[in-house]
Order: structure tokens, then sequence, then C-alpha cells
């Protein structure tokens, strides 16, 4: 019997327009009425859920900036935090703004976007999903004036080129993190970090079993995931690597595959 279900987003419960269909909503809330603790599990920052998910009530748990934070919504607890010493993300900042990149970061919650052109692009990429998100001018000057650690950072660059010359600068300068590239951006956070970790200490404080976990993803991030989980949905879009470690392989994210998953794989065994 699952009593935990891990749902990634982007990619999974999202469509690649960031929409998260009437069908998968009502999945996730049918598992949540069954008894399933529903745990949104993102590469996100928390201040950016899926404005679907926001008015929700049916979780209570969410894993957010891959896995470098673990929240309580009901009681505004950190239950889990792997991040970056403040210090660290500001020397790495400041050496990726030698390089024509953009630059956020995930701070306290938040999502933090430098200059106001690619903020404004990411609200018209991701439409109400990045109202949250907070314009900066001076991504340094904002870190050290936190107090806190920080969950994430994330270069987004144009060309192989500069993509390369990231990979050199954080095998050189990040030895206490890990990071994540696809062709446009690069996702660093702390080595400690990662949805597995994440979701192996969330269920460890609710004292669930490896057996009683399911969760469901599409990429590279989600294999720590599925090695915290017994019943591992890849979604049918996923990268080929977590098709190989999943026990199935549902639809994919333009036809429901979440919804599809959760009513073949999830309820029938409640």
């Amino acid at each position: 019997m699952i009593k935990l279900l891990a749902v990634d987003m982007d990619g999974t419960c999202l469509d690649g327009r960031s929409r998260m269909s009437a069908e998968n909503l009502a999945a996730l809330r049918r598992a949540a009425e069954s008894g399933i603790l529903v745990v949104p599990t993102t590469g996100r920052s928390l201040s950016c859920l899926p404005y679907r998910l926001r008015s929700e009530k049916f979780f209570r748990y969410v894993i957010s900036s891959n896995g470098a934070q673990v929240t309580d919504l009901y009681t505004g607890e950190d239950l889990f935090q792997a991040l970056i010493p403040k210090r660290r993300a500001m020397r790495l900042v400041q050496l990726a703004q030698s390089l024509p990149v953009s630059i956020t970061a995930h701070v306290e919650r938040e999502y933090l976007v430098r200059g106001r052109a690619f903020w404004l692009l990411g609200r018209v990429v991701f439409g109400p999903d990045a109202a949250a998100s907070i314009c900066v001018e001076n991504m340094n000057r904002v870190l050290r004036q936190h107090a806190a650690d920080v969950e994430e950072l994330q270069f987004y660059f144009f060309t192989e080129r500069t993509g390369r010359k990231l990979r050199c600068m954080l095998e050189r300068h990040a030895p206490d993190c890990r990071w994540a590239f696809t062709n446009q951006y690069v996702e660093i956070f702390s080595a400690s970090a990662s949805k597995g970790a994440a979701l192996a200490a969330l269920a460890a404080r609710l004292n669930i079993p490896k057996e009683q976990i399911a969760c469901i993803g599409d990429g590279e991030n989600d294999l720590p995931m599925f090695e915290a989980a017994g019943l591992r949905i890849a979604m049918g879009n996923a990268v080929p690597q977590l098709k190989e470690q999943a026990s199935q392989v549902s639809r994919t994210n333009r036809n429901n595959g979440v919804a599809y998953a959760i009513d073949r794989w999830i309820l029938p065994e409640q």
C-alpha cells in the first residue's frame, strides 16, 4: 500500500508550456483523498510552485530547489535543508558575471532573477507560475544582504562555448557543489542536496518505509528520487536513464501521464 507519492512538476505534472491539466490535478486530489501524502517535488523555488497548486489544500509537504529544502506548509518549518554556503554562492556569481550568462538564485524560498529583460522573459514563458519571481539588479549585492545560505543557483547560457566555460569554472571553483546541465542552463546546488536525500529525510521523519513510497518523474534530477522509492514511475517523455530504472512507464506529459499512473498503479493498491 502506497502512503507517500512524490511527484515531479516540470515535464511530469506540467506539459511543455508549463500547464497542469485538470485531469492531472484531479488525480492528485483523488490520491490525497484516499489517504496518500502527495508531495510536490520540484527544481523550482517554493514561491514558484505551479499556480494551480497554490490554492489547493490537499498537500502539506513540498520538496523544492532540487531537494535543497523540504517545507511543512502547515507549520512553515523547513524539515530538511542542504544549502550552498553564501560565500561560495557569491564567488560563483562573481565568476559567472564575466561570461555572457543570465543568473537566477533560490534564496529563502524566493526566486531571484538578475536583470529586468530576463525577468520579463520568464514572466512571458511561465505566465502565472512566475508571478512571485523577484527582479534584482545586482545579484551579489542581494546575496550579501541576505543572512541565509543559497538553495540553488542557475546560470543560463546561449552558446556551447559558454557552457563549456561554465563547466570548467564549476569543476575548479565548486568542489562542494553538484550541478546538472541542459543545453540552455546549469543548475547548481549543494553536494548534499538531491530529491532523493530530501525524500528519504521526509520519509524517515514520517516513519514511512521505502516500500510504501511511489514517485513519478521525467528527468535526470529525478534519478536520486527513484533510489528512495519502492514504486518508480517514469513518464513516457522521460530520459532513457530514468526509464531504465523505472518500475513502470506511463504516458507522456502531453497525455496526462500523471493521472494515468495514479489510476493504474497507485490507487488500485489502496
